[in-house]
C-alpha cells in the first residue's frame, strides 16, 4: 500500500490559503446549504473520481459556505480558533491514525496526553491526583464528570447503581444556578438526572451561596451541586470557596462548568476569580475556546480517579488493557477515539506556563479594550461586569440591538451575535480567538462605530 503525497500537497496548497486570508476575509458564509450542495453535486457517481479532483473540488466548492471562526475579529460564540502549533500537531495526529483508548497498544500518545493532563491540573492548581480525560468537547466533558458524580453519590447511601441502574434507587438531587449553561442541562439528560433544581444568581449570573445553602436545607439524601467559571454572558464566576464548603457539608458532589472560564486559574492577574475553585470534585473545561486547539478537545476531570473509571471503563478480553494506571478510554465516553490530547500538548509545550498566561491575560485584556470603547459609542450600553473575556452590549431597545447584529454580520469585519440576558436583546462579544490583540480589539470598536453610523444615517 502506498500514498500519494501529491494529495496531501494538494490539501497543503488550499490550507495555506485559507490561512492566509481567514484573518482579513469577510467573516460570515457567502452560500447558503442548499447552494452548496447543488456545487458539490448531489449525486453519488456511478464511477469514482481521481483523488485529486476529488480533493480540488472540495477545497474549491466549500470555500464559499466557510465561516472564518479563526478570524481575530469573530466574537459570535466562545471559539478560539487554532493556534498553528496545534494546527500542525492535529496533521500528525491524523497521519498516525493512532486509537488513543489503550496505553499499551498507543504508547506514544498515550504518554502525550498523560504529561498533557499532569501540567493543566497545575496550570490550573487542581489536585495532582486527580483523573483526567480527553473527550470530544465541554458537554460530553460533562458528562463524563457527572457520570461518577451520579454513581458516586449513590454508592454513598448504598445504591449501586452499576449493577442496579436507576430505576427504583434513591432519587438525586441535582442543584444549579438560574444561569448555568444549557449543556449541564443536556448532560443531565444524557445521565438520567432529570430536570435541575436551579437557584437565585445576582445581577452578574453568578449562584448566590444563601440560595444554595437554603436549598439544600430543605431536603436529605444524594446531591449534586453545579457551579459555573464563566457565565456565558457575563464572564462572571461563581463563589467557589463559600458554595464548596455548603454543598460539601451537606454531603453533596461538587462540579464546576468551567468551559472557558477555568483557564483564568492560570493566570496570576485572574486567578482570583477562581479562589476555591480547587476543592471541587470535578470540574470540565474546552482546550479549542481559551486554549485555541482545535476541536474536538473537551477535558474532564475528577478528583476520586476510582469514581471515574467506576463510571466509565469497561473490559474485554480482547483489549490488552494495562495492569498498572487507567486506560485513556476510562476517564471518557468513548471506547475508541482520536488522540485529540495530542495538540493540547503541543500548545502546553510551546507557550510553557508564562505563555499561557499571557494568552489568558491578552484575551480579558482585549475584552477590557472592546467593552471600554463600545461603551463610548452613542446609545451603547455595556450591561456586564467585564471580570474575563465576555463582553455584553444593548442599544435603547432590542429591535435596535438586533438590528445592530445583523448589521454586523452584513459587514463582514467583526461578528457578533444577539442572545437575550436578564430580559434584554444583546450583542455578545465572546473575546475567544488567540490571535485577539489589543489592536484587533481597537480595530472592532471602529468597525462597530462604522456600522452604528451607517444605521443612525439610514434610519435618519
Amino acid at each position: 500500500m502506498t500514498y500519494d503525497e501529491s494529495l496531501l500537497d494538494v490539501a497543503h496548497r488550499s490550507a495555506a490559503d485559507w490561512l492566509r486570508g481567514v484573518a482579513e476575509r469577510p467573516i460570515p458564509p457567502r452560500a447558503d446549504v442548499d447552494e452548496l450542495a447543488d456545487s458539490l453535486g448531489r449525486d453519488l457517481p456511478e464511477r469514482g473520481e481521481p483523488a485529486p479532483e476529488v480533493v480540488a473540488r472540495l477545497a474549491e466548492r466549500a470555500e464559499p459556505g466557510l465561516i472564518a471562526i479563526g478570524s481575530p475579529r469573530f466574537y459570535g460564540w466562545v471559539i478560539g480558533g487554532t493556534q498553528p502549533v496545534a494546527l500542525a500537531a492535529d496533521w500528525l495526529v491524523s497521519a498516525w491514525d493512532q486509537n488513543a483508548g489503550l496505553r499499551k497498544i498507543t504508547p506514544a500518545v498515550a504518554a502525550l496526553e498523560e504529561i498533557a493532563g499532569a501540567w493543566l491540573l497545575d496550570l490550573l492548581g487542581l489536585p495532582a491526583g486527580a483523573d483526567v480525560g480527553f473527550a470530544t468537547g465541554a458537554t460530553t466533558a460533562q458528562t463524563a464528570c457527572l457520570a461518577a458524580a451520579r454513581d458516586e453519590v449513590l454508592r454513598r447511601v448504598g445504591w449501586d447503581a452499576l449493577q442496579e441502574g436507576l430505576a427504583g434507587g434513591p432519587r438525586i438531587r441535582w442543584i444549579v444556578g438560574e444561569e448555568r449553561h444549557g449543556t449541564m442541562d443536556l448532560a443531565a439528560r444524557y445521565l438520567g438526572l432529570g430536570a435541575p433544581t436551579a437557584v437565585a444568581c445576582d445581577d452578574q449570573g453568578r449562584l448566590c451561596a444563601d440560595a444554595l445553602e437554603a436549598e439544600l436545607a430543605r431536603g436529605d439524601g444524594p446531591a449534586i451541586v453545579a457551579l459555573q467559571a464563566g457565565n456565558i454572558h457575563s464572564g462572571a464566576f461563581d463563589p467557589f470557596a463559600d458554595a464548596c464548603r455548603i454543598a460539601h457539608e451537606a454531603g453533596a458532589w461538587v462540579h464546576v462548568d468551567g468551559a472557558f472560564g477555568l483557564w483564568a486559574a492560570a493566570s496570576p492577574r485572574l486567578a482570583h476569580l477562581t479562589a476555591g475553585m480547587a476543592a471541587a470534585d470535578s470540574w470540565s473545561t474546552d482546550a479549542h475556546k481559551t486554549l485555541s486547539v482545535p476541536y474536538d478537545c473537551g477535558i474532564a476531570i475528577v478528583r476520586d480517579p476510582a469514581a471515574m473509571r467506576r463510571a466509565l471503563s469497561m473490559h474485554a478480553s480482547y483489549l490488552q488493557a494495562t495492569e498498572v494506571g487507567a486506560d485513556p478510554h476510562e476517564k471518557v465516553l468513548e471506547l475508541s477515539r482520536r488522540a485529540r490530547g495530542v495538540p493540547t500538548w503541543a500548545v502546553l509545550r510551546h507557550l510553557g506556563r508564562s505563555g499561557v498566561a499571557d494568552l489568558v491575560d491578552r484575551l480579558a485584556g482585549s475584552a477590557r479594550i472592546i467593552a471600554d470603547g463600545l461603551a463610548r459609542l452613542p446609545g451603547v450600553e455595556v450591561l456586564n461586569d467585564v471580570v474575563f473575556t465576555q463582553v455584553c452590549i444593548a442599544l435603547p431597545d432590542d429591535a435596535a440591538t438586533e438590528a445592530l447584529s445583523s448589521a454586523l454580520w452584513a459587514d463582514g469585519e467583526v461578528l457578533a451575535m444577539t442572545s437575550r440576558w436578564r430580559g434584554r436583546a444583546v450583542v455578545r462579544f465572546s473575546v475567544s480567538n488567540w490571535g485577539t490583540d489589543a489592536a484587533q480589539a481597537r480595530r472592532t470598536v471602529d468597525a462597530v462605530a462604522r456600522v452604528l453610523a451607517g444605521l443612525s444615517a439610514a434610519s435618519g
